[in-house]
């Protein structure tokens, strides 16, 4: 049997549980980072960072100016390899503010392994009610 597709172009509101069967689609955002910045307006966004040599235990901080983001949004972050072959990135701090997102990534690896070059940090911003 074939499914029926409906398209809401403003609000929904769902008393109880929405069941997404198949996954929820989101148009995504894609920007490049320089020196740490890089400028985003979407709710739903991928930035490849610039080429990275950040050593062990050492914070790299992305700043997105995306005037999608609000404050009071929930955001969560997720980060994987580019061209990066070394270290162990981790997000570390997400955090939303008026127009602008600042992600954090850490460098966890065991030993004293830096990146070497550019990751993919992904992130998913739900508007508060």
């Amino acid at each position: 049997h074939q499914m029926a597709t409906t398209t809401f172009k403003n609000d929904m509101i769902v008393t109880g549980t929405l069941n997404a069967q198949g996954g929820l689609k989101a148009t995504v955002g894609t920007a490049t980072a320089t020196a740490g910045a890089a400028t985003l307006a979407a709710k739903v966004g991928k930035v490849t960072t610039e080429a990275l040599t950040t050593a062990q235990n050492v914070i790299y901080t992305l700043t997105i100016t995306n005037t999608a983001i609000a404050a009071a949004d929930v955001v969560t972050a997720s980060v994987a390899n580019g061209t990066n072959t070394q270290g162990t990135p981790m997000i570390g701090t997400v955090t939303p503010g008026a127009g602008t997102l600042v992600i954090t990534v850490i460098n966890k690896h065991a030993t004293a392994q830096a990146l070497n070059g550019t990751l993919v940090v992904s992130f998913r911003a739900v508007t508060a009610a």
